[in-house]
């Protein structure tokens, strides 16, 4: 029996519609699939495929949009390193005069390599090591999210120890459900991010009393992947409150840094409102006095970012379509069941009566699938596919699971330039010692 026909009630976006929801993308009767332009085909006749696609336009585009809707606000971005750490993106959003937001020692380097100055550079994380305070101190960042009265009692000595004074800002857990995905919820109570919010005062004081250790203001994060307004504006309520607090009592509270999350739409509906965003951050701290900072990273690269694929094969009377990408190249729909949308990159090959199938990888494990009962045109191996809004969370996350090499990535930037080549297979091992 062949893959069922498509119901009408289905609500998935079609082909035509995932690609008119995305202006960065187009479909031409004999290029096919182009990016910027740039026909996607000719990347991979090239390079092969599994291949990262990203473009530089829509990066600069999208971080342009978020600058202007924070106008009149003292308010700085600093891009979440996290969500795509290649060089090439980082100098995209630095030439733009975003900043960072860092988690690691690498990330922190990473950013300073791609040249991004130590004043804009915001290192977060719940787990810093000594290792890690002591090179963020020696470069004189910005900005240190504390987490814990136990970081906060290393940050103090590893300071005082080097001579130097820590900018430290207070990461607080405000217990707002970010009404997400549980596995990128990062703002409720028993999440293992930030301090409690009612132990953020009375360690805001005892920050203030400690050696190498100069409180500036409030963090918080509270989630990625938001579209809803609500779960910021009660966070941010929450947080200005705690600033009158601290103020009142006579404490220092000069920043406000309101954390990223803000989502996108991975299928054709309008993803997280910038200006929505900027609304809600002038609404809570508007009048307070305060520098303000936000840390998107999937909003910025996201939609981005294509990984382009091939179907090696259609098996189970055509229920499962294996394309030659896998889970340890893109492993959101593994790991979260994200959704993803799907386009052939032919013309030719985006049309005909729709069926649903499984989109899957050929990697060992169940969940190396990408889409299941997904209404998709005929599709026949060495047909070429399209994943979209893979920027974030895509190649940062792959890995060499089952002896995969890792793929290679082009950034498009008015011509498409190799940035990443594929890795060889013999690099898979070249490092290792049999002893």
């Amino acid at each position: 029996m062949s893959a069922p026909a498509l119901s009408h009630s289905d609500p998935e976006p079609s082909v035509a519609e995932l690609i008119a929801a995305r202006p960065h993308l187009a479909m031409h009767a004999f290029d096919g699939l182009v990016l910027e332009g740039v026909p996607l085909a000719r990347i991979v006749a090239e390079l092969g495929t599994p291949v990262w696609v990203y473009s530089a336009g829509t990066m600069r585009a999208r971080l342009a949009s978020l600058t202007a809707a924070l106008a009149g606000l003292d308010a700085h971005i600093h891009y979440a390193v996290k969500a795509n750490d290649h060089l090439a993106v980082l100098r995209v959003f630095a030439g733009g005069g975003a900043g960072a937001d860092v988690v690691s020692e690498g990330e922190l380097r990473r950013a300073r390599q791609a040249g991004i100055a130590p004043g804009h550079i915001v290192f977060s994380g719940v787990g810093k090591t000594e290792a890690e305070l002591r090179m963020a101190l020696a470069e004189g960042i910005y900005q240190i999210n504390i987490e814990s009265p136990a970081e906060l009692a290393l940050i103090s000595a590893v300071a005082t120890s080097m001579g130097r004074t820590a900018r430290v800002a207070l990461r607080i857990n405000p217990d707002v459900d970010a009404g997400t995905h549980a596995k990128i919820t990062t703002g409720k109570a028993e999440n293992k991010f930030g301090v409690p919010y009612e132990q953020a005062a009375a360690l805001y004081a005892h920050a203030a009393s400690l050696p190498g250790v100069e409180p500036v203001g409030l963090a918080l994060h509270i989630g990625s992947q938001i579209l809803a307004m609500a779960p910021y504006r009660a966070a941010f309520a929450r947080a200005a409150e705690l600033v009158r607090t601290l103020r009142a009592q006579g404490h220092t509270v000069s920043r406000m840094d309101c954390g990223g999350g803000l989502g996108i739409g991975y299928r054709d509906e309008p993803g997280g409102s910038p200006a929505a965003l900027a609304g809600a951050m002038r609404a809570a701290f508007g009048a307070m006095d305060l520098t303000l900072m936000v840390e998107p990273g999937r909003w910025l690269v996201g939609p981005a970012g294509l990984l382009l694929a091939s179907v090696v094969l259609v098996k189970g009377e055509d229920r499962f379509v294996v394309i030659d990408a896998a889970m340890n190249d893109l492993i959101r729909p593994a790991m979260y069941d994200a959704w993803h949308g799907i386009v052939p990159l032919a013309a030719g090959n985006a049309v005909g009566a729709e069926r649903l199938v499984d989109i899957v990888g050929p990697v060992c494990e169940t969940g190396d699938t990408f889409a299941t009962g997904r209404a998709m045109p005929p599709l026949r191996p060495g047909a070429r596919l399209a994943i979209l809004d893979a920027g974030a969370y895509g190649a940062v996350m792959s890995s060499t699971y089952n002896a995969r090499p890792r793929a290679a990535a082009v950034l498009i930037d008015g011509t498409p330039k190799l940035i990443t080549p594929r890795q060889a297979i013999e690099d898979l091992w070249s490092s290792e010692i049999v002893p």
